[in-house]
């Protein structure tokens, strides 16, 4: 399983405040105690104004890049602000997110093209976030053409089928399930990723909500999370599915784990 860290976000309110304090340390603790807890990627995302945005973004770049090795998931609507700090970035990571609304495919593909850089694709279009499975899987033919244009091939792409939150929908785990699945048939060298806690918005007790869609969408056939991964519950339910689901083999990483006394496994 891919681990995106979750925690460098704006819309965190800690993480506004850091941001507008222009305080270092902590988002160089969040970088490093979501490594250390075992996220392969870190998203990095402002949540300002956006006229401050790229500004704001560069900055938390340069101080996440000084604190950790960990490539980062740049996140921005706007492909423009990408574009304006990508060539910051040391290591190739992934950008978050495209969609099929107006011409973001086309800018944010021609600036990838012939590089290592990998795209989270939601399905979402000029219509807005689909509710039927049929036109989620449409929407991935359409990115999924668009991205070969530029030599971009499905294996690059991370697909989100765009989970609701049950509080909302309580068949919103179950449609995230079965558009995942059609699109893994459709297309299957993506990779089908989800924001985890957009499942428990709304809802009380949020963590265990977490961890059970976790299981359900893992199990289902999910590739990548972006998560909380300092959650040590959560990553321990990560451990758990990959051995359970026959990912882990020989049940490695869970016994290596438990071992190293990671995930709390000794609690």
């Amino acid at each position: 399983m891919i681990i995106i860290g979750e925690k460098i976000n704006g819309a965190v309110q800690s993480v506004k405040t850091a941001i507008a304090q222009r305080d270092e340390r902590m988002i160089r603790e969040l970088a490093q105690k979501q490594t250390e807890a075992g996220a392969h990627y870190l998203d990095v995302c402002a949540g300002t104004a956006p006229e401050l945005e790229a500004e704001t973004l560069s900055w938390m770049i340069d101080v996440v890049q000084d604190a950790v090795d960990t490539p980062i998931c740049i996140d921005s609507p706007n492909v423009r602000t990408i574009e304006h700090v990508i060539h910051l970035i040391r290591r190739e990571g992934i950008i978050n997110s495209v969609s099929d609304e107006g011409e973001k495919c086309e800018a944010a593909f021609s600036l990838v093209k012939g590089t290592r850089w990998q795209v989270i694709a939601q399905t979402i279009n000029n219509g807005g976030i689909p509710a039927c499975e049929a036109d989620r899987l449409a929407i991935t033919g359409t990115i999924a053409e668009k991205a070969a244009r530029h030599g971009i091939y499905p294996d690059r792409l991370l697909v989100d089928p765009l989970v609701a939150a049950v509080s909302a929908d309580n068949q919103a785990v179950s449609k995230f399930i079965s558009s995942a699945a059609g699109i893994k048939k459709a297309y299957p060298a993506v990779k089908i990723t989800a924001a985890i806690s957009n499942i428990s918005f709304g809802m009380p007790l949020r963590r265990v909500l977490n961890r059970h869609f976790y299981a359900l969408a893992a199990y289902a056939g999910l590739d990548c999370a972006v998560l909380d991964p300092c959650d040590s519950d959560m990553m321990l339910s990560v451990l758990a599915v990959e051995a359970l689901s026959g990912r882990d083999r020989f049940c490695r990483g869970f016994t290596n784990a438990y071992r190293q006394n990671r995930a709390s496994l000794l609690t």
